[in-house]
Parts: structure tokens; sequence; C-alpha cells
């Protein structure tokens, strides 16, 4: 699955006023409500959109107006004027070194654009994390890498290359994410305005806010009920529980071990005779500030992928209950969309059915046979926390 696109090249689709407002209007990008100078823009204009949880380089002068808010796009409400911004659009002709792009196109590296949170850019971009091996290590042998000589060598580069020839092993270097695993991700519905013309049923489920956990079993040979099973996060895969990851904690491995879930898919598979099973979900609890209030870590499922299909949601769910495990919250198996951006958005909004004390994250829709979906996150939960 391709990277998400934080820059992309796209068109002002409207222009409206802003009661009260003598230089600023709202402007349309894809199905994205952004504010931007009055008479910056005429519809048809071509502009460089960049989304919000996005950050900007601070040595490019084109971003300098956004050094106050340390060059990040995030979700902005205008009280004043009663209206909510999302992301950035500039004119198209501040970017001549984009003059041969085309509407769509993906222009985040060309832009040095970057996630706003380091954190992010870590989990969510397919690099592994260089200090992974180390950070492996280190745990292993807690009590060597706490003392202060120790700890002084492993701040260069070389040393901490020799501390890796003399205590390192195979097993601290994280293996690659199985590329026959699709990674967990959705499209949001103001990049994919075009699902509001759908006069299909949908399936609504919650979004929830946590961390993408993988689980799946590989038949090792063909006609052998002997299977490699493999935990992973959203892009790495994690290798044993005392691999480093972005936790305080292997939350995936806590969860794979929770809820047995090597026992389960093995089992399922051995019974069906398939040879890859794939179980996704949300592990949520001590990470992204704990927003349930959950005093455990807990799995929430929303994906069951049997040998590259990948199941609807009522068929996912019902696995889950035979198998002991928690499918996200599904709120409704026949749901039709709201026919315009504001009253989607507006739907987004409310309490968490994990948590009815606090505001919910938004909704993902899949279609019956699981195939098509997309989100809708809550532009009150993004102002919030920040997004």
């Amino acid at each position: 699955m391709a990277e998400r696109a934080l820059a992309h090249v796209e068109k002002i689709e409207w222009i409206r006023p802003i009661e009260g407002a003598d230089n600023i209007e709202l402007i349309g990008v894809l199905g994205w409500v952004c504010i931007a100078k009055k008479g910056e823009f005429n519809v048809g204009d071509m502009a460089v959109y960049i989304e919000i949880d996005s950050k900007c380089p601070e040595t490019d002068e084109r971003f300098a107006f956004l050094a106050n808010k340390k060059f990040k796009v995030k979700t902005m409400k205008l009280g004043k004027f009663k209206v909510i911004s999302q992301g950035l659009a500039l004119p198209l002709s501040l970017f001549p070194e984009l003059h041969d792009r085309n509407i769509g196109d993906d222009v985040t590296e060309a832009l040095k654009i970057t996630y706003a949170s380091e954190e992010d850019t870590a989990r969510k971009t397919n690099k592994v994390d260089p200090n992974a091996k180390y950070k492996s290590m280190a745990k292993r042998r807690p009590k060597l890498f706490a003392n202060p000589i120790v700890r002084r060598i492993m701040r260069y580069s070389i040393g901490r290359k020799i501390m890796f020839l003399l205590f390192g092993r195979k097993k601290d270097n994280p293996k690659k994410f199985p590329d026959w695993i699709v990674k967990t991700d959705e499209t949001r519905i103001e990049n994919a305005p075009f699902y509001l013309q759908s006069t299909e049923k949908w399936i609504k489920t919650e979004k929830c806010d946590g961390t993408s956990c993988t689980f799946a079993v590989d038949r090792l040979k063909k006609g052998k009920n002997k299977f490699d099973f493999i935990v992973c996060s959203r892009n790495v895969r994690q290798a044993d529980r005392e691999q480093a990851c972005y936790h305080e904690s292997n939350i995936y491995w806590e969860l794979a071990d929770k809820y047995d879930i090597e026992k389960i898919l093995t089992q399922f598979a051995t019974e069906n005779n398939y040879n890859r099973v794939v179980l996704q979900g949300e592990g949520v609890g001590s990470v992204q500030g704990n927003p349930y209030k959950f005093t455990e870590n807990k799995l929430f499922v929303f994906n069951l992928i049997i040998d590259g299909t990948r199941l609807g949601t009522v068929e996912m769910a019902a696995f889950c209950k035979s198998h002991g495990l928690t499918s996200v919250p599904i709120i409704d198996t026949a749901y039709e969309l709201p026919k315009t951006m504001e009253e989607m958005k507006l739907e987004a909004d409310g309490y968490s059915e994990l948590n009815p004390k606090v505001k919910r994250e938004g909704f993902v829709y899949r279609s019956i046979d699981g195939q098509q979906s997309f989100k809708n996150v809550s532009r009150e939960y993004l102002l919030k926390h920040n997004g």
C-alpha cells in the first residue's frame, strides 16, 4: 500500500465568503475546507494542498509564515467566524519546480513535507527505526547499558556499532514486514468525496484510536500443518517479545499472548486448509495517551483476511465472537451515507462506544463485501487532540 500523501496537487473546487471577515475566505479542495486569503484563488485554479498532521520544512522561505505554528499544519477553529479549517492550500505558482505536475500528484517528498509528529514519522513511514537493533540489544542487557560509560559510548555511531559487534544478536535485527500482507490504512472521506454519491448500503464502525496491530500465520510447506506466526506493528515486523518498539513495552506481542492469537489462527487455518490468515486490529490502552482511560491493553479487530481475500465486517465480527476476540464497535450494518460533506463531518463527532465519557475519533465505513472502505475522522476530536 502506498504511503499517505501529505502534500498533493489539487484544484480549487469552490470559494465562499466568511461572514464578517474582510481578508479571508473559505475554499474547497477535494472534500476539505480551508481558509485562504481573499482573492488568492479562483475556482479551478491549481494548488498545492498540504494535509493536516503535516510539518513543512523550516528552511523553505515559502513556509516562513508558519513559524509561529512551528511549521505544523493542523485542524484550526476560528471561533470568531464559526468556521473550521483543515489543511493548507497554496498557489501552484509558488512552486516553479512543480510546473509539470498534474492534479492528484503526490509532492510530499519534493517539498520535504513530513509528519508533524516525529513519532508518527517513525511509526507511519516504511522506514525501520535505524536504532531498533541497538534498542533491542540494550533491552536484553539493561544493567550493562545503564552504565554511564556504556551510555556515553552509545551516543556515537561507531560506539553503537562496536557494542553491537560485542553484544548484539542476529534476532536484534528487525525482520521485514511481509510483502504479501496489506498494511492497514484507510482513505479519508475528504480525499475521496465521490463516495458521497454512493447509493449502496455501508457498514459503519467506530474508528478506535490506538496502534495498528497485524497478526498472521503463513503455511511453511504445502500439505503440512506447520505455520510461521507473524506479529507486526503498522510497518515493522516484531521479531520477538523483546524487540524495542515506539511504546513503553511491546504491546503487539503482549496482545498476541493475551488473546492466544497464534493458537486461534493456527487452528483456524489447519481446520479449513487455509495457507495464510491475517488478523488486523487496533491495540488500545497504554498508547496515544490512553484516550479511553483503560486499565489494560485491549485489541479491537477490524480485518480478517483469508488467503488474500478480506472478509466483510459481519463475517469478521462472527469470527471474533466465536474465538473470544472483540471486533471494533459496529454501529450500523445497512447505513446510507449523507449527501453532503458537512453532514458527513458532523456525524463523526460524538462519544465513544469504548468509553461513553470520552469523544470518539470518528467512524470507518466499509462496503458489505468488505472490498471498499474509508474513514471519517471527527474534527472535534482532532481539535481536542491537536491534530
